[in-house]
Order: structure tokens, then sequence, then C-alpha cells
């Protein structure tokens, strides 16, 4: 399918790996133009030149924090005029929420629920007036189904989605959507990075572990970036202009609900 977005220009937060790097692959390949963002510089630029190797497509790539106003603001000088803004960012660790204070709350919320509203702001206009637009949220199943240990991280994102849940119906009559993708088990390092210490421990091997958590999921499988991407590339293309207001779970059906 032609997604109908070749030459749109798009910004994609937090995509040096992982489900940020999914979706700016699958948006390169749609024939997007890129401005890419990553803390670690070399990780960065390393996926920028993959991307740009295997796509062809143009891609510009800023190095920092994304809750930093500074950073913002590169990202947007490099792409004034975005008509895709993929809202994405690390999660804080697990942590029982005794363990929580005051300064590690309030960059939680920084980082997963301010940030992205900040560069909403920043960019839905300038969408509306161009008569399209698309604003996808990478959250996270938790928003839906807690997870222990990630109540700050869910607090947040189910923040996000509640504030912005009358800001898409406002701009849907110009053609600008916003929307969240919630993902659950994903085969990516946020996930499979402390696997090795816990095979070492318990010693198993670290199939034995993915075999193990993938059998809790009704797909018995772990969901993998680059199908991900696909999704988000979808819910950004000209087609899905009608979708607006919604909260995409992509998990495998392991959170379980009728509605």
């Amino acid at each position: 399918m032609d997604l109908e977005i070749a030459g749109r220009k798009a910004i994609v937060c937090a995509s040096s790996r992982g489900l940020g790097r999914g979706a700016a692959t699958a948006l390169a390949e749609a024939g997007c133009e890129l401005v890419l963002n990553g803390r670690d510089s070399a990780a960065l630029d390393a996926t920028a030149g993959d991307i740009r190797q295997r796509t062809g497509a143009t891609v510009h790539a800023v190095a920092g924090d994304i809750s930093q106003p500074d950073v913002q603001r590169a990202l947007l000088a490099a792409c004034p005029a975005p008509d895709i803004l993929i809202n994405n960012n690390g999660g804080p660790p697990r942590r029982n929420f005794h363990d929580l204070d005051r300064d590690q709350i309030v960059a939680g919320v920084v980082n997963n629920m301010v940030t992205p509203i900040e560069l909403i702001r920043a960019v839905v206009d300038g969408m509306g007036e161009r008569g399209f637009g698309r604003i996808l949220n990478i959250t996270s199943s938790s928003v839906l189904a807690p997870i222990e240990g990630l109540d700050l991280s869910s607090g947040a994102r189910a923040g996000l989605t509640a504030y912005l849940a009358g800001v898409c119906r406002e701009v849907a009559s110009r053609n600008v959507t916003i929307n969240s993708i919630l993902p659950g088990r994903m085969r990516t390092a946020r996930l499979t990075g402390g696997w090795d210490a816990v095979a070492k421990r318990a010693g198993i091997t670290i199939d034995k572990i993915e075999a193990s958590v993938a059998a809790e999921i009704p797909a018995k499988r772990l969901g993998t970036p680059e199908e991900f991407g696909q999704i988000c590339a979808f819910l950004c293309s000209a087609h899905a202009g009608y979708i607006t207001g919604q909260n995409i779970l992509v998990d495998g059906g392991l959170v379980a609900r009728s509605f």
C-alpha cells in the first residue's frame, strides 16, 4: 500500500534504537524526510547512516535529551514545519513507588508527559494551517494494565493520554490526528537488557527466559520493532485521517479486554 506520505517531513524522538528506530525506518521506507533524536550521539549517527543507506531517505540527526528545552529548539530548527511528530522517550527504571522521591517523580512526569505536550504545542498549529498533521505518542500497555514497579511511567503516560483526549478533538477538523500506540512486550533492550544477568543467576539460558515470557502472550512471541514501525507508519499515513484520539494496543493479545 502506498501510504501517500512520500516527501512529508517527520520528527521521530528517541529513535536511535528500539521502537523509535522501528518507526523511523518505516517512515523512511514510505518516503519521508526524517529528523532523528537520541541521547547517545554515536548510536544516533549510526542509525541515521544505516537508514540513509537502506532507504535512500534524507535523514538528519539531533543528539540530546529531548526533555531539555535547548534540544527541543534544535530539533525544531532542523525541522521547523513537520508533517509528522512521533513522541517517544525512555521511561523511568522499574522501581517500587515507596522508593521514589519528589525529584524522581517530577523527572518522570517531565519526560513522559510534559515533553510530548511541549512538542505538540510547538507544531500543531502549523500542521493545521497546512492541512495535514499526524502526531503519534508511543506510550505503553501499562496505561491500560498496571505493571509492578512501573507506576511512575504508567501514571505519566496515562496523564498524557488524558490531556490529549480533548486536544485531539480540537484539531481534527484540520486533518490533524493525535493517537497513541501502546506497546506490550517487544524485543527491545528495555525488555531484554537484564536477561543475561537473570540467566546467570538462575543457571538457565536466555532462550529459556524468552520462552517463558512468550508463553504468557497469546501470540506466543515477542513483538518486533519492525512490525511496530509499520503500524506507526500507517497511523501517520494519508489513509488514517479518520482515526484520532485512539489508544492502539500492540501486545499480541496480552492485555485481556473486550473494549
